[in-house]
């Protein structure tokens, strides 16, 4: 059942520039429920972190690890540079995802709805409910597979049990956000600190790493690098992130005035950006340790997570390479669960003014998620499921456009975003991004037809 949302005074939208009123806050039962104090820089930045952190979980999910592990088998240090520019990108679509959030009082879905007409709305919504269950898809499959190799759980089994992580978010939910958000930093940390472990032991090397990071030309010219660069393009910059970025920021109870906003901008960007460049240094470790140990040995494809867990430990001679990356993953797998679920409810509430239970729109998207991941796993194996896992990434790629061309629209309009629109060189820059990751989108797709063809 929709429910409305009377505005107050300083809460209410401008008066131009939106088709139709906001009627409810987004996550309205932790809107605004974490105070912001007074007094240092530091204190404020405290109160400020976190939600970077929970949109950060979404690159660094298993969907990242497949297309990072072949891409560093396969190529070496070569898509040092994708993740890089991938993760710069990041911090800029993410950075507008929040003001607009802070300026409008609107997620990005919420914004879709008072902006477009209800046609367009609701292909947006089925868009990106679609994206959403590629992201899902990943979620079910890494965790399963993580299960399989710790505890040695059959993945058609693991991906069912992944499905009862629901009743994990719907208690942390009733805890409060906070709690929320500090057990992804924690899961975060424990990916982080399995990584650097596997940098340590894995011994790359420093220049090539480096070289690495230096775009090449040749990725656009050749095929099998353009399908793995887009792979970890989507894989990277996920369009649900958006929509989650844009909600989770209400959660402060900032000032809503424009000074206050201000602030409240400033702080959000800073602490996204901070939590990127934790995924970003996440995302280029899984790559260095994929080409030092395999690529550097010969092993140019290995693009499953089984293989790669088979063989660190023969190849680096290190015992408990192997579990601390299965570690890693179930980390990894478990964390993007948890904010899959508020994404999920966040593009629901928002495009169709509706709520529903928890539970109930969880079990919906995991289901979506399990069917096409268990029959995979059961009729195909190992095998199948790696290529669904870079299969979903190359999905969410070609998905992003639709969240990113309203988002970089509505914070270039003045009329929407008041003071807060985005600047000449910043709107020129958001509009390149935008084009060019449709761009890319529409050069996979021609390279993927002509292979057909041919």
């Amino acid at each position: 059942m929709a429910t409305r949302f009377v505005e107050t005074a300083g809460e209410r939208p401008p008066a131009s520039g939106w088709r139709r009123p906001r009627l409810a806050p987004s996550l309205a039962e932790v809107y605004r429920t974490i105070p912001v104090g007074e007094g240092a820089w530091w204190r404020k930045a405290l109160a400020f972190a976190g939600p970077g952190y929970l949109v950060a979980v979404g690159y660094m999910d298993p969907g990242n690890w497949a297309t990072d592990l072949a891409g560093g088998s396969k190529f070496g240090y070569a898509l040092l540079s994708v993740i890089l520019v991938s993760n710069l990108m990041a911090i800029l679509l993410q950075g507008l995802a929040s003001k607009l959030g802070i300026v409008t009082g609107r997620d990005l879905a919420q914004a879709c709805r008072d902006h477009y007409s209800r046609p367009t709305s609701i292909v947006l919504w089925v868009i990106c409910e679609v994206a959403i269950a590629a992201c899902d898809l990943a979620e079910v499959i890494g965790s399963a597979i993580g299960l399989n190799l710790l505890f040695g759980i059959p993945v058609p089994w693991g991906i069912v049990i992944t499905a009862l992580d629901v009743l994990i978010v719907l208690f942390l939910q009733h805890k409060g956000f906070r709690l929320l958000e500090a057990l992804v930093v924690a899961l975060i940390a424990t990916i982080a600190g399995c990584f650097l472990f596997e940098l340590i032991i894995s011994r790359p090397v420093l220049g090539a790493v480096a070289a690495g990071f230096v775009p090449a030309p040749s990725i656009l010219g050749d095929p099998d690098r353009l399908y793995i660069a887009i792979g970890i393009l989507g894989a990277t910059v996920m369009p649900h992130n958006l929509y989650l970025h844009s909600s989770v920021v209400q959660t402060r109870r900032y000032e809503e005035t424009t000074a206050g906003k201000r602030v409240a901008v400033r702080y959000a960007f800073l602490d996204s950006t901070i939590a990127l460049s934790c995924a970003l240094f996440i995302n280029a470790a899984i790559l260095v340790v994929a080409a030092a140990t395999f690529h550097t040995a010969g092993h140019t494809e290995v693009a499953e997570i089984q293989d790669a867990y088979r063989l660190l430990t023969p190849l680096l001679g290190v015992a408990g390479a192997s579990a601390v990356f299965a570690l890693a993953l179930l980390a990894s797998g478990q964390n993007s669960t948890l904010t899959g679920t508020l994404a999920g409810q966040i593009v629901m509430e928002g495009f169709l003014n509706i709520r529903i239970r928890p539970w109930l729109r969880r079990l919906i998207t995991r289901v979506i998620a399990i069917v096409p991941a268990a029959f995979t796993a059961i009729f195909f194996g190992a095998s199948g499921t790696a290529k669904l896992l870079i299969l979903s990434q190359v999905i969410l790629s070609l998905q992003l456009s639709f969240a990113v061309f309203p988002l970089v629209r509505f914070t270039s309009d003045r009329a929407k975003m008041g003071e807060f629109v985005n600047a000449t060189w910043l709107k020129v820059l958001a509009y390149t991004v935008a084009v060019m990751i449709a761009g890319l989108n529409a050069w996979l797709l021609a390279q993927t037809f002509r292979g057909w063809l041919g």
